[in-house]
């Protein structure tokens, strides 16, 4: 009897250790840098860092257009108060009595490219 159990803790040790052996083989599969896992949180991770990257350039770039957005309203706020100013003197602007051209006796003359005036 202590023999048959000797030789099945042998055989289940065996096991045991083949089976280990399977596993590690497919660990070393598994973290392989070229074609696994390890290679894939690698490549993933390059990825990261060129994004990170990116991101920051376009958030300066964001920032500048912002500024330069602001600077641009703040220009067009102003000649938008200067337009309404003109507007409002030129509706404040007296009406000029004889100053019309429909008013006038000048007679309108036309110059030709030969020197000919027509009347």
């Amino acid at each position: 009897m202590g023999l048959i159990a000797d030789i099945l803790l042998v055989a289940g040790a065996l096991g045991a250790a083949f089976y280990c052996f399977v596993l590690a083989g497919r660990l070393r599969r598994f973290n392989d840098l070229e074609d696994g896992m390890g290679g894939a949180v690698a490549a993933l991770s390059v990825q990261v860092d060129e994004m990170t990257q990116a991101l920051a350039g376009a958030q300066n770039s964001a920032e500048g257009s912002t500024d330069s957005l602001a600077r641009l309203t703040a220009r067009a706020e102003e000649a938008a108060q200067r337009l309404e100013l003109l507007v409002a003197a030129l509706h404040e602007r007296p009406a000029a009595g004889g100053d019309t051209p429909e008013s006038a006796d000048a007679t309108v003359q036309f110059q030709r490219h030969g020197g000919d005036r027509v009347a």
